[in-house]
């Protein structure tokens, strides 16, 4: 772990004076130090001041909350929205309210632990299918018949791996059993989709979702707060009974402003969003000229498979060593076998830097003596 001494962005300065190339940030937009990000935010503090010291449901709510709200149901094409002070408590908050004994919830294996953990603190059955594994999904929903509700959750962008469901067969086969489907598209929004929409305003998938939840944690600023959006139903039952929305302070109108800010703008022009599949593609494919393999796919999360999570451990060490910050991700936050480095494009890069960490990595990975079933295709 390295410490920050100044702002996000592209490139880090740390405590002891260095300066790296950052790979591993969820600033996909390179909004969390935009100039005019910051003049927004200094002016909603002018304005609203710090934070509203209290929860939602007494004295927290402003004019500034609601009309996010508002405005992300319009960006989504929903019927209401709710804010959070993240998507953790938006994930953790949903299920006990929604679910209760006698239902039963149908979860992928790769999701976030937020949705692990939101399902331990409700009372329904739970069952785990294989990751993007839609036989499996559907045997779940068979062996589910004698529940009063099912539901199946679904990150839209599985975070480890840069790839995301075929949510419209979800979608399909939600129709066919009667389920409600959730997705957690954290790292969809901002990103993929039409102007930013995500995975869940896919053709074929829009309109479908029952409840996405989401983050400005990401591409939409980077500095936190979360969301759930979907059928009104379901959100105002979240109003009234979801614990981390009635007992935590309200969302600090900075970071309020700022998100509605990132929604108009990804509403106007699709320039940063552009940028960033731009250089997303341009480090896959130089990636793959340098000889590694790189999984399929148009996500600005790449994941380099190493298999052995010393080889990674060291790799991401050499990387540091050469100013590249990529972080190693090894068991149990990936299965045992699967240790690897990923990283994270933004769309501050510029391509001499993403060319040059290119070269860099291929050679760090090489030198490692990756096995050639992994990392390094020869």
């Amino acid at each position: 772990m390295v410490t920050l001494d100044g702002p996000q962005g592209p490139r880090i300065r740390t405590s002891d004076g260095r300066e790296l190339l950052n790979l591993c940030s969820n600033d996909y937009l390179g909004l969390a130090n935009d100039p005019d990000v910051r003049r927004v935010a200094h002016e909603a503090l002018d304005r609203l001041g710090f934070g509203y010291a209290s929860g939602r449901i007494i004295s927290g709510t402003s004019t500034a909350h609601l009309h996010l709200e508002q405005e992300l149901s319009t960006f989504f094409g929903t019927e209401a929205s709710l804010l959070f002070t993240s998507c953790f408590d938006a994930n953790t908050g949903l299920f006990e309210v929604l679910l209760g004994p006698d239902d039963v919830a149908i979860s992928d294996a790769a999701n976030h632990a937020s949705i692990i953990d939101g399902l331990r603190l409700c009372r329904a059955r739970r069952a785990i299918y294989p990751s993007r594994d839609l036989e499996s999904l559907r045997r779940e929903l068979v062996a589910s018949s004698d529940a009063g509700r099912r539901l199946i959750v679904t990150d839209g962008v599985f975070s480890m791996d840069g790839v995301s469901p075929d949510l419209e067969a979800v979608c399909n086969l939600a129709d066919e059993y009667d389920a409600l489907v959730v997705v957690d598209d954290s790292h969809g929004t901002g990103v993929l989709g039409d102007h930013g929409r995500g995975t869940v305003c896919d053709p074929g998938v829009a309109g479908r979702v029952d409840l996405a939840t989401g983050t400005f944690g990401k591409a939409l600023g980077g500095a936190g707060g979360g969301f759930v959006s979907g059928r009104r139903e379901f959100v105002d039952l979240l109003r009234e009974k979801s614990r981390p929305y009635v007992f935590s302070n309200a969302l600090p109108p900075l970071q309020v402003e700022v998100a509605r800010y990132a929604l108009r703008m990804l509403e106007r022009d699709d320039d940063r969003r552009s940028r960033l599949l731009d250089n997303t593609a341009l480090l896959r494919s130089e990636l793959k000229r340098h000889g590694l393999v790189v999984p399929e796919g148009k996500h600005p999360i790449i994941p380099i498979i190493l298999g052995d999570a010393d080889i990674a451990r060291a790799t991401a060490a050499e990387l540091l060593r050469r100013d590249i910050l990529a972080v190693a991700l090894t068991y149990p936050v990936v299965s045992a076998d699967t240790a690897r480095i990923r990283l994270q494009v933004s769309a501050a890069h510029t391509p001499a830097e993403l060319l040059a960490a290119a070269t860099t990595i291929a050679e760090v990975v090489r030198g490692m003596n990756a096995c050639e079933t992994f990392g390094v295709r020869t």
